[in-house]
């Protein structure tokens, strides 16, 4: 395993920043704002110490107020059952926000934990929606990202309906794969923030069949696992595996993807 790339997966930025100066922009906002625009929504937005490993970003029933755009780390939503039973919902990596389902109701539905170093940009929702009347290019891309929400969640009721163990094990690994490269990695490289359990309850499996399945598809050479670091060195026969790629996002032409400083 190559120790220097697994750590430039890893690596964490803590440095103080701004929308404008920030290397995850294109993600999470849209591409046609002005600088004046990007002071306006730079300067209510709330960027706090990293979450450690283990901390809460909110909790389920808990009054929404706020959307997180997570800057680096990961971070899992899952809900608690009237048993006590957790059932994790999702998995958010840097540019993606966490949070758009308390909007509706004004209530957070899930938990929200870093499950790993995590740092965040904190959106206050009143001052946004104000903002998204002023700039139109904020809503839409608001409008894009509940979109976006919506689709993966009834892909993730159609992989869970209809799909066997390897299926939701390969469609889980190119999804990653293909966030990932959104990022500006190499979509052939995955390092894994969540464990084999948490992978298992996302996936509706057993933890010794995420496992099992993960051993089948290195012994037939479309990945190469090394504890959490998973090297994909077949796309085609992981596409196969998958049955369909149900996760593979469409990507925007206009997207430019920011460079990746590993230095």
């Amino acid at each position: 395993m190559d120790n220097q790339r697994t750590q430039a997966i890893k690596r964490h930025s803590f440095r103080e920043t701004t929308c404008q100066s920030c290397t995850l922009r294109s993600l999470c906002l849209p591409l046609s704002l002005t600088t004046k625009n990007l002071e306006k929504l730079d300067s209510i937005i709330a960027r706090g110490r990293p979450f450690e490993k283990g901390e809460m970003l909110f909790r389920q029933g808990e009054s929404f107020g706020s959307l997180f755009a997570l800057r680096s780390g990961c971070v899992k939503t899952y809900s608690v059952t009237d048993s006590g039973e957790e059932q994790i919902t999702g998995f958010y990596l840097p540019g993606e926000l966490v949070g758009l389902s308390g909007i509706d109701t004004d209530i957070f539905p899930v938990n929200a934990i870093a499950i790993e170093t995590t740092t965040v940009c904190e959106i206050p929702y009143p001052k946004f929606e104000g903002l998204t009347d002023e700039i139109p290019e904020l809503k839409r891309q608001l409008i894009s990202s509940l979109s976006k929400t919506i689709r993966r969640d009834m892909q993730m009721m159609l992989l869970l309906s209809q799909k066997d163990a390897e299926a939701r094990i390969a469609n889980f690994l190119l999804d990653l794969s293909t966030r990932i490269e959104r990022r500006g990695y190499s979509a052939d490289f995955i390092y894994l923030a969540m464990s084999r359990n948490e992978i298992a309850n996302y996936l509706g499996l057993a933890v010794e069949t995420v496992s099992r399945i993960f051993s089948r598809l290195q012994k037939a050479q479309a990945i190469n696992v090394n504890g959490r670091a998973v090297d994909i060195l077949d796309v085609a026969a992981l596409t196969k595996a998958a049955g369909s790629c149900l996760f593979n996002e469409k990507k925007d032409s206009r997207e430019e993807i920011p460079s990746v400083n590993t230095g």
